[in-house]
């Protein structure tokens, strides 16, 4: 299969470009498009065959559950229960970087669920995504379009790296602003539970509906997209660097023959081989990905990632930087 790329402004996107991909949507194919968090890989969510491609080209693991992308709040009644507490929340963050995990709507494929009695739904916030997701005339399940277990894709060149060949078509709108993937809160309980943090921080959720439970590896855990398995690794190992200084008892940090890469905001506490630094948690959100992927080119053997505080954004970053220093588990990364 030969992936064809079109460039596509955001402030003008072309109708061609839209209407090709809109097409191979329908048609049950695959297109990776930009979103404001990262690039997603789309098919048609009501269609099973089409769902199970994207597991296909992912290599992910089918008992994974999928993001269900709509192009407005309206589209989420199709797919599953939405109360009082749930148009709430869509009022004050749709679109944007919320994900929203309800009961399911009978008709929604096993495929897109896992298995589950539960779909997750969010609208992005990026023109070209709902306008693609409007052209298509379907829900677009999409999850990050990279090989699974592999840094996310925050540019169409980190899509093309892992997936060229293996899908129809590639959206390039430039660089994603958010970063990282959007927060997933279930909200089928009495009290919501935040399953994965994100770009909408559970100090947010909090004062919108109250009390928000942050369960990442609870029982509720599997109902998320992106916390079953190792996630965000590139191909070189990543050790943290945290307040308590585990670290400094990591033999791979000071093996002098794995050359250390560093990534954080404050200065290094080591020598270093090469180096991505922020000047905010904002901007670190923004950039991981990106980092991991460079630092892991540049010819190191670790890299140091640093943990930033336990808040906001901070708390996404510090969620994909524990989960990219995950050991894999049972072949599975």
């Amino acid at each position: 299969m030969k992936t064809e790329v079109f460039r596509v402004d955001p402030g003008n996107p072309d109708k061609y470009a839209l209407r090709k991909a809109a097409s191979v949507i329908r048609s049950g194919g695959l297109v990776a498009f930009p979103t404001e968090t990262v690039y997603g890989l789309g098919a048609n969510a009501l269609d099973p065959k089409a769902v199970r491609k994207i597991f296909a080209a992912k290599g992910r693991p089918v008992d994974n559950p999928l993001i269900v992308h709509v192009h407005e709040p309206g589209g989420a009644a199709y797919l599953g229960v939405v109360d009082g507490r749930s148009r709430k929340l869509m009022d004050l963050f749709w679109p944007g970087p919320l994900t929203l995990v309800i009961a399911a709507a009978p008709g929604v494929p096993s495929e897109v669920t896992g298995g589950l009695e539960t779909v997750a739904v969010r609208m992005p916030d990026h023109p070209v995504a709902l306008v693609l997701i409007s052209a298509s005339g379907v829900p677009v399940a999409a999850p990050s379009a990279n090989r699974s277990g592999r840094p996310s894709p925050t540019t169409a060149g980190a899509v093309i790296e892992d997936l060229d060949g293996r899908i129809e078509i590639v959206l390039d709108a430039g660089p994603t602003d958010v970063g990282v993937e959007s927060t997933v809160l279930d909200v089928t309980g009495d009290v919501p539970v935040l399953l994965r943090p994100g770009g909408v921080s559970i100090e947010s959720i909090r004062k919108a509906v109250g009390d928000v439970v942050f369960s990442p590896c609870g029982k509720e855990a599997g109902r998320s997209p992106g916390t079953r398995y190792r996630h965000y690794a590139p191909s070189i190992p990543v050790v943290l660097l945290d307040p308590e200084g585990v670290w400094k008892n990591d033999p791979r940090i000071g093996d002098a023959r794995l050359p250390v890469a560093y990534v954080g905001i404050s200065p290094a506490p080591v020598p270093v081989f090469a180096q991505v630094r922020f000047e905010s948690v904002k901007q670190y959100a923004g950039g991981l990905f990106s980092a991991l992927r460079e630092m892991e080119r540049s010819g190191a053997g670790v890299i140091l990632a640093e943990l930033p505080p336990e808040e906001g954004v901070g708390l996404a970053v510090r969620d994909r930087l524990r989960r990219a220093a995950m050991k894999p588990v049972n072949g599975n990364s």
